[in-house]
């Protein structure tokens, strides 16, 4: 159970306790910031059917990528063209992205693929809520 003052919105730098999977499963903005400290940053997204998060990289940032509900293909590699690293990742498995390294995640399933993602540190704006991958721009 989440702590009685977590309202939903990004709280900033205290201290508090959620059901994380259960806020994942929930969360049908493509990425909604739930909690941003000074060097870390929690986000729960939503990728709509045979969606993607799109090739990025975070050259400061490290990333882990957990899938709470659905199937994922995560490709990660030094440079946009080598993406030598491929998995399908399911329910409870994670990908670890060093900083530095181009990667992309594409949901596989006829559902939304519903994952958590914490950034070290922060890659986006304290309170940042995407409802759709357009808004992200």
């Amino acid at each position: 159970m989440d702590c009685p003052h977590f309202t939903g919105n990004d709280p900033g730098a205290v201290p508090f306790t959620l059901d994380l999977s259960r806020r994942a499963r929930r969360n049908s903005n493509f990425r909604t910031a739930l909690w941003t400290g000074e060097h870390l940053q929690l986000t729960v997204m939503a990728i709509p059917p045979w969606g993607e998060i799109g090739l990025e990289i975070h050259p400061e940032t490290d990333q882990l990528i957990r899938v709470e509900q659905g199937q994922a293909i995560v490709q990660m590699g030094q440079s946009p063209e080598a993406l030598n690293i491929q998995r399908r990742i399911g329910p409870g498995e994670a990908a670890l992205i060093p900083s530095g390294h181009w990667h992309n995640l594409r949901n596989v399933g006829n559902r939304p693929l519903k994952l958590s993602s914490l950034y070290a540190p922060p890659q986006h704006p304290r309170g940042t809520v995407h409802r759709t991958k357009e808004d992200e721009a």
